[in-house]
């Protein structure tokens, strides 16, 4: 007991089911006793025992009145004082883009010029049949300013059109001849919500392909099979499971052909192992028609772990491609960035998706791009009146401080990236100082503020953006806001906006549930909900902050089910 004592809360004594302990009951299918279990309930309680029966949490309290639930044919585990969590959740994580990581062209292991130029070529020299190569991963650091050069590319291979996007998804590396087979030339405008970067000297298009310009090449050169995604989506869950996860959100519905197809397909052959809430991505050169065709995807799929209810709305960029949309200009160029939706156009459609019992899922990166999807849902709540809608804004890079009181306000809920939340060299020194300047970089990723004015904030990875989605990694980083390894105080990103440890692990459970107003069945440990659980190797409470990405997941449950369990694994 003396564990227990290190946390937050007090020990949970009593029967949570409402017997009282008083009255026989029916024995549970599983009992997970001797264990460290934080419900993350209401309280933040603390309890020793967790039963099961069927898909469910039946009871949560004491060893001692778990008991009662064991019968002749329970599975009795002893947990040896390892922790247990409420399954992570993922709010915001591009599960279906593994694909690309299985059938395409992998760069997220280099870190020059040099060794992507030594990966595509072996690719190459693999896949000599190809009609089209596609990859993804180079980092916008290694080529800062108008990005990598079509050149690179046209000397490993110059015939075959290669399109490389980039690790934040945001910018498309082209050689000539993808340029070619979407008819790009100097002559070519930027298309709407979009940049062709161009050599500054002749004016010919560079190479790189920023935003809505990416779809000039990806359009021609076409996506992944049904099959493929729905490899990839299998294999994304089999590397969730191993880090804890059992409920994400995958906001790339309709933004690629056949995603939505390989879900449906793999729900229908109930191969879905964790729970997801995915989202269809509105297209902004169209209005508020396109709800209707929403409406009829949502209300096809509704299975048990597989479920579309959000519309992901892509407001701007990013500030590595000076495409994140900013109150005041960039300081490298005379810019404010892009803004991908006319803003009328916006409203109308956030209107319309808000009226049909959508969340509104916003991809939104700079400060001005937030303050117009504040606007969009104040207009929504005006047309519509206010209700439970919980729309939500994703990343939230830069925000102005008066913008975070319209969130509690609007009932907003903000998704962010903790793993990101660190001064690390290459964006920090090389991007985010000299494009932002020292004293908006030194403001970023706000946490902290947001808590403290009792807005729901749900963590997420944005997987694969971040290569390494292990939820363990994200809590560390919220608390820590410091690089591996990094002993410089001045070195912690935006000190003040550190969260707590519970601050972290709800971020990662009970508000990433009420984000995708999945709550009431998930999210924290009790009675009723399903038995969505993680068991770790150690106490979070009881080791340092800078020891929790290297703790251990050691059996992971989805609905009662045992969907992961290491070499490691707790006695039976």
């Amino acid at each position: 007991m003396a564990a227990l004592a290190q946390g937050p809360a007090q020990t949970a004594q009593a029967p949570a089911d409402g017997t009282g302990g008083a009255e026989a009951v029916q024995p549970a299918d599983q009992v997970l006793t001797n264990g460290i279990v934080y419900t993350v309930d209401r309280n933040r309680n603390f309890a020793e025992a967790v039963a099961i029966r069927g898909d469910k949490i039946v009871y949560v309290g004491s060893d001692e009145d778990a008991r009662k639930y064991v019968g002749k044919n329970t599975k009795v585990t002893d947990l040896q004082g390892k922790m247990v969590l409420p399954g992570f959740i993922d709010s915001h994580t591009h599960a279906s883009k593994t694909t690309g990581l299985i059938y395409s062209i992998d760069l997220f292991d280099g870190g020059s010029m040099e060794e992507y130029v030594a990966i595509i070529k072996e690719f190459v020299k693999a896949h000599p049949q190809e009609p089209s190569l596609q990859g993804r991963g180079w980092s916008n650091p290694v080529a800062p300013g108008i990005g990598p050069r079509k050149e690179v590319l046209d000397e490993i291979d110059a015939k075959t059109p290669i399109a490389l996007t980039s690790d934040d998804g945001h910018s498309l590396w082209v050689n000539s001849a993808a340029l070619a087979l979407a008819g790009i030339t100097k002559e070519t405008p930027n298309p709407e919500g979009g940049i062709i970067e161009r050599d500054p000297k002749t004016g010919e298009p560079s190479g790189t392909l920023r935003e809505k310009a990416m779809d000039l090449v990806l359009k021609k050169i076409g996506g992944y099979t049904v099959q493929q995604y729905k490899s990839g989506i299998e294999e994304y869950q089999r590397r969730a499971v191993e880090r804890g996860v059992t409920t994400v959100r995958d906001p790339d519905m309709l933004r690629y052909p056949n995603v939505l197809e390989a879900y449906e397909e793999l729900a229908k052959e109930n191969k879905l192992t964790i729970r997801f809430r995915n989202a269809v991505t509105a297209n902004p050169d169209k209005g508020p028609e396109q709800i209707a065709e929403f409406v009829k995807i949502r209300e096809r799929d509704q299975y048990p772990l597989f479920q579309v209810n959000a519309v992901k709305i892509f407001m701007d960029g990013v500030v590595e491609g000076a495409t994140a949309y900013l109150e005041k200009p960039y300081e490298h160029k005379e810019t404010n960035g892009e803004l991908i939706w006319d803003v009328d156009n916006y409203n109308k459609t956030a209107a319309a998706a808000d009226k049909a019992g959508f969340q509104l899922h916003v991809h939104s990166i700079g400060d001005a791009s937030t303050r117009i999807a504040l606007d969009g849902m104040e207009y929504a709540q005006k047309q519509n009146g206010a209700h439970d809608a919980r729309h939500s804004l994703v990343h939230l890079q830069l925000v102005n401080p008066q913008d975070i009181e319209r969130f509690q306000k609007l009932g907003a809920v903000g998704i962010v990236q903790p793993f990101w939340f660190m001064q690390e060299d290459g964006y920090y020194d090389e991007i985010e100082v000299p494009y932002l300047g020292e004293e908006r970089a030194k403001k970023e990723y706000p946490m902290k503020s947001f808590l403290n004015k009792g807005i729901h904030i749900a963590s997420s990875s944005d997987y694969i953006v971040t290569p390494e989605f292990n939820p363990l990694h994200g809590i560390q980083q919220g608390i820590t806001r410091i690089a591996e390894g990094e002993t410089d105080p001045g070195k912690i990103a935006n000190p003040d906006e550190r969260a707590t440890l519970p601050d972290m692990i709800a971020s990662f459970t009970i508000d990433g549930a009420y984000a995708n107003h999945v709550e009431d069945i998930t999210g924290s440990l009790e009675p009723g909900k399903k038995a969505d659980l993680v068991v770790l190797e150690q106490n979070l409470f009881a080791i340092p902050a800078a020891k929790i990405k290297d703790v251990k997941v050691l059996l992971t449950m989805v609905e009662g089910k045992e969907v992961y369990h290491s070499q490691k694994e707790t006695k039976k």
